[in-house]
């Protein structure tokens, strides 16, 4: 059989979730031993004997960086990419996911499928949500009707001239199709492992945008991004309006850094902008040359340079 392994790459920051996740994705594989793990680990101190210690430690790769040291979520995703050696599928997850039982062969099993409808299908959207109750994972499988649609939330549109950085939300479809999709959610994206060669990281970005990036970028090289029917792994959100330690820009260690994370903020929306309604970026950060940033308004309904949002799904969206 063709390498059929799945490198899964995770970027953690003080995340006391890290071990579940890991352990969980091994429980419920239907193939662990085709797992290969790539851990950036941002703590205060390695973790590198607990992840020798694990029964699977083989199958894990695993970079540890001082908080002080890091420099957001999308250096770190880059760096993560780099541990990167040829696996079929790129898996990309946050480190506090839990999966439901042969959540791999379900995900290579939809990708097989959009073959049929794109050369280069990616996976993405936002996962359901799940909760811990008593140290167990709680979760409630979605019924399928609908599949959730990533668009631009309407109170940070875009404005001719003005900031290009948007917030994204997850609006329901109903549908019994994957859906083309304009949009990567970085807590989870299933594809060829191609992907990390033609689309690497930023790391120059920080943490909003970096989605936006990937996206485009991926779009004008030919990748072509669909919302699937079912995600088989769900995300443990944080309750909304509550500081967190695991937030890059939170807590003393900021002030430590050689760039403080309102830095890191001003000058990653200063690249954004620049790579959709400026001179562009050069290299692998750059557009790409299968389709242009006009073709890719036309499609999604964003248009960066004119600085304009329409709705391509003419309110079917709830």
């Amino acid at each position: 059989m063709a390498n059929q392994n799945i490198f899964v790459s995770l970027a953690s920051y003080l995340d006391p979730m890290l071990f579940f996740t890991l352990n969980e994705a091994v429980a419920k594989a239907t193939h662990p031993e085709r797992l290969r793990f790539a851990v950036v680990d941002q703590h205060y101190a390695s973790q590198r004997a607990a992840i020798a210690a694990l029964p699977f430690a083989g199958l894990v790769r695993y970079v540890h960086v001082q908080v002080q040291d890091t420099l957001g979520v999308s250096w770190a995703r880059n760096l993560a990419f780099s541990l990167y050696d040829g696996e079929q599928y790129l898996l990309q997850i946050d480190s506090h996911t839990c999966f439901e039982p042969g959540w791999d062969e379900s995900l290579r099993r939809q990708h097989s499928q959009l073959l049929e409808l794109a050369p280069k299908p990616v996976l993405s959207t936002y996962p359901y949500r799940f909760d811990m109750v008593d140290g167990v994972p709680h979760y409630t499988p979605p019924e399928g009707k609908t599949v959730l649609v990533l668009r631009p939330h309407p109170d940070t549109p875009l404005v001719p001239g003005g900031d290009v950085v948007l917030r994204f939300i997850a609006r329901h479809l109903f549908t019994d199709r994957p859906v083309p999709a304009c949009h990567i959610a970085g807590g989870f994206v299933f594809c060829h492992g191609s992907f990390v060669d033609e689309v690497p990281y930023d790391p120059y970005l920080y943490f909003h945008g970096e989605e936006q990036s990937l996206a485009v970028r991926a779009w004008t090289r030919g990748w072509d991004i669909y919302h699937p029917l079912h995600v088989p792994l769900y995300h443990l959100y944080k309750a909304p309006n509550t500081p967190h330690d695991s937030h890059h820009w939170h807590g003393e260690v900021d002030r430590l850094r050689a760039f403080s994370g309102a830095y890191l903020t001003v000058r990653a929306a200063e690249r954004l902008k620049r790579l959709l309604c400026g001179d562009g970026l050069p290299g692998a950060c750059g557009l790409g040359s299968e389709r242009t940033l006009a073709q890719y308004a036309a499609f999604s309904g964003i248009d960066y340079r004119n600085g304009t949002v329409s709705d391509p799904f003419h309110g079917q969206l709830c």
